[in-house]
């Protein structure tokens, strides 16, 4: 008869070697799921900037700042949102950030939310990846972007400045996301911009990664890490058609209503909604 205490040894031996296995087989299929959430060319990136919003305190001052004031400005394409500083608009809360429109009367607006942005602290040009896991709002009338302007906008004037809206959302489509550029030669003002979209049925109840590849000659434009849209520089074009050589910052908002996320109305019934956003990384490729 085998004794109590070889059999526990038996035990705790074989019970060990099969917690060690199965501790490899989770971390093999965790870096597998990573680079595939990454996407192909994960092992030729390096991080350079990133924003993992721990804590429970506002958004990190030396990385982020506002836009703010009323969405129906010339800027704001007819929104119907007063951006904001306030936490009950933007927070950081257990590890993620959230941006969140109200129904609410303040100032000139009958809704409130808030638009964050690196401009003045970090910006970024060809040769980079920028990847936003997140989370989107729900309902007929939102309009969550998450999207790059160029650091010369004051001095070029949109649409020459260009524009990369990395993810766009509108709660009448809540199954597509969108991207986009903004150029001074094909843009939404004159209706030729370039856009391409993919679906999923989940964007407003699971994370997704929203990402692009920055080169010198395209951009990619991916979800989950599956490249479903590229605009590709042409040759011998000027900065009308490819004003993508110098650099851009980087943009989180959420709005209501306005000439695309209101054009079949905005619910009333639906507020509050959030934008949440786990992380921001930024990638050189080596």
């Amino acid at each position: 008869m085998t004794s109590p205490t070889l059999l526990f040894q038996t035990f705790s031996r074989t019970c060990g070697r099969a917690l060690i296995f199965l501790s490899f087989i989770l971390v093999v299929l965790g870096v597998s799921s990573c680079n595939k959430w990454l996407g192909k060319g994960q092992t030729n990136l390096e991080l350079v900037w990133a924003d993992e919003f721990k804590g429970e305190e506002p958004p990190n001052e030396n990385k982020w700042t506002y836009d703010l004031g009323v969405g129906n400005s010339g800027w704001g394409n007819n929104e119907k949102q007063y951006y904001t500083d306030r936490a009950r608009n933007v927070r950081l809360v257990s590890g993620k950030l959230i941006i969140e429109a109200h129904q609410e009367t303040y100032k000139e607006s009958e809704y409130t939310s808030t638009r964050l942005v690196t401009r003045g602290k970090q910006s970024w040009g060809p040769g980079h990846r920028i990847a936003i896991r997140a989370k989107l709002p729900s309902g007929r009338g939102t309009w969550p972007a998450i999207w790059m302007l160029g650091d010369n906008l004051k001095e070029a004037g949109w649409p020459l400045s260009g524009e990369i809206d990395i993810m766009e959302h509108v709660g009448f489509s809540p199954d597509s996301v969108f991207g986009t550029v903004h150029t001074k030669a094909s843009n939404g003002m004159i209706g030729n911009q370039v856009s391409g979209h993919t679906t999923a049925e989940d964007l407003e109840t699971n994370y997704h990664i929203y990402s692009i590849d920055w080169y010198g000659d395209h951009i990619a434009f991916q979800m989950d890490g599956e490249t479903y849209h590229t605009f590709v520089k042409r040759e011998n074009v000027g900065v009308e058609e490819w004003p993508f050589d110098a650099p851009q910052h980087l943009l989180l908002n959420l709005a209501v209503g306005g000439n695309w996320g209101g054009r079949k109305g905005v619910d009333e019934t639906i507020w509050p909604q959030r934008l949440m956003v786990d992380w921001v990384r930024v990638y050189r490729h080596k």
